[in-house]
């Protein structure tokens, strides 16, 4: 989803944003680092299957995806990675590992870890390896409805 795209559904949606413009980064950490946002604040969008169902979990930069939490909070039988090649045809309008985290515009569930949920603003890439949106976390749970999985627990 390019980044006016996105624009356009946020302003539709009433939903106040900060878009940040940065030099070239290719993981959620080095966008973050440019941008001057923490990595705790910072969510990266990580394609998942849940049985045979992609399913997108959007977790801190700073943090390792736990696939037995996932597995546990979606009560699938089988939780791995997707492969590249897998997602790139889901998101063929975004850049490979540039996704933003709106499920509900490409019709997948989403699962937000705990920390994300605690934080009032998050900020995500916008489709881009150059661009990043920020937004309240209260308006991305609106538009999203994603499912909160405690890797903790």
């Amino acid at each position: 989803m390019p980044a006016e795209q996105l624009r356009t559904y946020l302003d539709s949606q009433q939903v106040k944003y900060v878009s940040i413009r940065h030099s070239k980064a290719y993981t959620a950490q080095e966008a973050a680092a440019s941008a001057h946002i923490s990595g705790r604040e910072m969510a990266k969008t990580v394609i998942v299957r849940l049985g045979e169902q992609p399913a997108m979990c959007v977790l801190p930069a700073n943090e390792k995806i736990d696939l037995e939490a996932l597995k546990k909070a979606s009560g699938a039988k089988m939780a791995a990675l997707a492969d590249e090649h897998e997602f790139a045809q889901l998101f063929p309008d975004c850049e490979i590992g540039a996704m933003p985290p709106f499920g509900n515009l490409y019709k997948m569930p989403v699962y937000v870890w705990k920390d994300l949920a605690e934080d009032e603003e998050i900020a995500f890439n916008a489709g881009s390896h150059t661009e990043l949106f920020r937004v309240s976390y209260k308006d991305f749970a609106r538009l999203v409805n994603p499912t909160i999985v405690d890797p903790k627990a």
